[in-house]
């Protein structure tokens, strides 16, 4: 036969106080009268030295009926008198305890067990549990990370049961929060030092400052102990209920600041008191009791015994424990000694509910001669329901409560002491997005105030979008500006979003703001400067006609057809003031306006020059002999010429204007950042031939002056003539390739400059050197000097 099984190590003090809190709560309920009135419950304690195979082996010992005494009667009981068991505190040992006392039917009430894997009722059908399943921890633990806007983190886990798959609900739980982790490692206590040495050199060397640890109490003292060797950089520790309320871990300082979420406090009346009622007689009973009575005071409560151990002398029996500071009779945080004793006190309802029949106004009547079985122990442990010491009690269909915590934080007071401040608290049973609460201020690692950040990438501002990086997790990631005609208004935006056609983004791209609106307007500094150019030339032209007017019956005005050079005037000054038809915003009668205000006044205008150089031609041909030309070419048909020239126009325009105007358009295609109002040209053959038309007059125009250039000097008009068309040319034909490349509101700009440019070299070039002499050579103006031939050259 194989050695018995013996624990090795020191004793676990908050363990034996749990095991003394199932004593307390037994003792209770023994006294009470409204529980199992007159019925006593029994019980028997087992150390499992937190080893799963002593576990498997009480297991099977309160299945099968064994006790450590062999009984030499002929008779054996089916089973054990156990109808329900309290335990276990780890994860592991309860997993494989379960596994076997299911088989049984007997039920199981654990108190420390929070593997989310416990409520698979197919695997563990018997199993309860009155602390909250490490799924709801792990759920409060990603929103915790996600609150305090953490997206970069390490993880260190216990490699046993309840750390891995604590972790993996975690991890879940965080992908869905969108929180990355740069690292996950495992150990367990029993692995060998080099493989915890490498656990702690990737926490050192790891840039997030954030470690979440869902670690066993025992595992978690070796990896801080090794970690103190050589202080890692300052990290945030986010810790697990198996640890982050265990006071042991106060006397590691790296950990100060540290937060996580442990049971909820209660108060035990009593408990105190009882633990301090133990006396050297009570504790050598115990072989466990006699264990913890000879650690805390250094003394044997055996007289042979100290005789056997040098330096050990025996007990006085005058020792207190209330004059010492222990584990055991700290009452202060009564977090999963709770646990215990609602579990003892869910167990007893449920044998109530079988025995006893309550009636009202009345002590229960109770059956005391029942047999009970464990599978009806279970039936009525679904159904318990009942609230003790303002704590409510249930179990749901997979035998869990709910689900509540504090936010326990590891604090320094002024005098240097640690403790757990309560700073909010989580609560499953909460509308989701308010399960998770806030009550006090945080104090971080190494004292801060602030949240630490633990950002494996900074936050990308609205503008911009995040583009993950290659080979890293989606957390790594750079800031990209949005593209052209994109904004994105929130931090940390994944995509951005297209502003609609009517608008684009400002120069942060954090916002669609309207279009700006672009057209040749009054006020802007182009548009009053065509616009005080324009007025001058009416101005101008008027100015001219007034000359002439006064002077109209000398020499130099009659020698150049008055009447079409008034005429010729009074179309330039329309053809200035037609120029401010092109500003302003456009609108259906401006479009249709403009251009046919253009076409017909600057035909109007080209067929006076013409008219006016026929007339120097035809003088010309009537000074040689036996020529009557000018009978043909009088007034009356100089006239008419000029009014058949501007009718083609006039058809032409009012073809267009009826076939196919010209209409205001919002032209969003030429530019993407701002919106264009242009007049389109509705017919752009009917455009063309308007110019074209115009051309076609200016051309023959410039032909018949070029012709007539070189006429006795008394006729030299022709050559002034000339130069007029030929700057009239050059502008119109610069205008086409600048007109159709010009953008915007420049094309209206380049338009307005050609009907200025053409009218003011016609206006120049024409009655500039006539007005010049009228004004300033008053002596040349005269029959003797207009016939002269020398005087007509100076003019």
């Amino acid at each position: 036969m194989p050695e018995p099984m013996q624990c090795s190590g020191s004793m676990d003090i908050r363990e034996l106080r749990f095991a003394r809190a199932m004593e307390f709560a037994i003792q209770e309920i023994n006294n009470r009268s409204d529980i199992l009135p007159n019925i006593t419950l029994g019980y028997e304690i087992h150390d499992s030295c937190a080893a799963v195979p002593v576990a498997l082996k009480l297991a099977f010992q309160f299945a099968n009926g064994q006790t450590p005494n062999i009984s030499m009667s002929n008779s054996c009981n089916k089973t054990a008198d156990v109808v329900a068991v309290v335990g276990e505190s780890g994860s592991t040992p309860s997993i494989g305890m379960s596994r076997i006392l299911g088989l049984f039917g007997i039920p199981m009430v654990s108190h420390f067990a929070t593997c989310a894997c416990l409520s698979d009722k197919t695997q563990h059908p018997t199993f309860f549990r009155t602390i909250p399943s490490d799924h709801y921890q792990a759920a409060a633990l990603a929103r915790l990370v996600k609150h305090f806007g953490w997206t970069w983190i390490g993880a260190v886990r216990s490699d046993s049961d309840y750390g891995n798959n604590g972790m993996a609900s975690f991890l879940r739980a965080a992908k869905k929060e969108g929180i990355c982790v740069e690292y996950s490692v495992a150990y367990y206590r029993t692995n060998p030092r080099s493989k915890l040495e490498r656990v702690a050199e990737v926490i050192r060397s790891s840039t997030a400052r954030v470690i979440v640890a869902f670690v066993a109490s025992g595992d978690m003292r070796f990896l801080l102990e090794e970690l103190s060797r050589r202080t890692p950089p300052p990290l945030q520790w986010i810790g697990g209920e198996a640890w982050v309320t265990d006071p042991h871990m106060f006397k590691f300082g790296l950990c100060a600041g540290a937060i996580g979420f442990g049971i909820e406090r209660s108060v035990i009346p009593g408990l105190r008191d009882f633990l301090l009622d133990l006396s050297p007689a009570q504790a050598s009973k115990s072989a466990l009791l006699t264990e913890f009575w000879e650690d805390a005071f250094g003394c044997t409560l055996h007289a042979a015994k100290a005789g056997q151990l040098l330096g050990v002398e025996p007990c006085s029996g005058n020792e207190k424990l209330d004059a010492i500071l222990t584990q055991y009779t700290d009452t202060s945080y009564l977090r999963i000694t709770n646990m215990v004793y609602k579990a003892a006190y869910a167990i007893a309802h449920a044998i109530h509910g079988l025995v006893c029949r309550d009636r009202p106004e009345s002590l229960s009547q109770c059956n005391r001669s029942i047999v009970l079985e464990p599978d009806q122990v279970l039936d009525q442990l679904k159904k318990v329901n009942f609230t003790i010491n303002g704590n409510h009690i249930s179990f749901d269909t997979n035998g869990d409560p709910v689900a509540t915590y504090e936010l326990v934080n590891w604090q320094i007071t002024e005098d240097g002491v640690m403790e757990f401040v309560t700073v909010g608290r989580y609560d499953a049973s909460q509308p989701k997005g308010h399960e998770f609460s806030m009550s006090r201020n945080i104090t971080w690692m190494e004292g801060q105030t602030q949240v630490p950040v633990s950002v494996c990438s900074q936050s990308c501002p609205p503008g911009t979008r995040k583009a993950v990086q290659k080979g890293k997790p989606v957390c790594c990631y750079d800031c990209i500006p949005c593209g052209e005609g994109e904004i994105s208004n929130e931090t940390d935006s994944v995509d951005c979003v297209s502003c609609l056609d009517e608008n684009w983004p400002n120069a942060q791209r954090d916002q669609c703001l309207p279009k700006p609106v672009e057209f040749l307007s009054w006020d802007e500094v182009l548009g009053i400067v065509l616009a005080v150019f324009s007025i001058a030339g009416a101005c101008i032209a008027v100015a001219v006609a007034t000359v002439f007017y006064r002077h109209r019956m000398s020499p130099i005005v009659r020698a150049n057809n008055s009447e079409l050079s008034f005429l010729l005037l009074f179309s330039l000054m329309l053809c200035f003031l037609c120029s401010l038809t092109f500003i302003g915003r456009p609108s259906e009668w401006s479009c249709m306006l403009r251009h046919t205000a253009f076409g017909i006044t600057f035909v109007l205008c080209i067929s006076c020059v013409l008219g006016k150089t026929l007339v120097v031609l035809m003088a010309f041909r009537a000074t040689l002999p036996g020529s009557n030309v000018m009978k043909w070419f009088g007034p009356l048909q100089q006239r008419m010429t000029v009014v058949s020239f501007t009718v083609v126009q006039i058809l032409i325009c009012i073809l267009w204007l009826v076939l196919s105007p010209p209409f205001p358009v919002i032209n969003m295609s030429h530019y993407k950042e701002r919106i264009i109002l242009e007049c389109d040209l509705g017919s752009v053959g009917a455009f063309w031939a308007v110019l074209g038309y115009i051309g076609l007059l200016a051309v023959l125009c410039f032909i018949l002056a070029f012709l007539a250039r070189k006429l006795p000097d008394n006729f030299n008009e022709a050559k002034f003539i000339t130069f007029s068309m030929l700057i009239f040319c050059a502008v119109w034909i610069t205008f086409i390739p600048a007109y159709v490349s010009s953008p915007g509101k420049f094309t209206v700009a380049v338009e307005i400059f050609a009907i200025l440019a053409s009218s003011f070299g016609l206006i120049i070039c024409i009655f500039a050197p006539k007005c010049f002499i009228i004004v300033f050579r008053p002596e040349q103006n005269t029959k003797k000097h207009v016939m002269g031939k020398g005087q007509l050259k100076a003019l």
